[in-house]
């Protein structure tokens, strides 16, 4: 696996590259209880290489301009795509709607 670790306005970034397992071992799940809840799983990694990227990538990718952000309402919504992908199995108007309330019953 590769995970690139961003801070938005930040340049600098850290790249790892590893190998990642799936855990469900509730001596290990346990380690990450938030509000009383646990999650079902964690995801494990074996840190292989790790990488100070220096910021030239970014700054030329413009990537923290804020001219060059996209307008997220000219871009589909999770219910949109899902629909979409799920041929209108799962997804759509009433997913967008109850996202809000949704995201506060399972954050944690």
């Amino acid at each position: 696996m590769a995970l690139l670790f961003l801070i938005p306005g930040v340049g600098e970034t850290i790249r790892v590259i590893g190998r990642a397992s799936i855990s469900t071992d509730p001596a290990l799940t346990e380690t990450f209880i938030v509000n009383g809840k646990a999650p079902r799983s964690v995801i494990v990694v074996a840190v292989e290489r790790v990488f100070y990227q220096c910021t030239k990538a970014i700054v030329r990718s413009k990537l923290w301009d804020p001219a060059r952000h996209v307008d997220r309402n000219n871009l589909p919504s999770a219910g949109t795509i899902l629909g979409e992908i799920s041929g209108g199995k799962i997804g759509g108007p009433d997913h967008d709607r109850a996202q809000p309330q949704r995201i506060k019953e399972t954050l944690y």
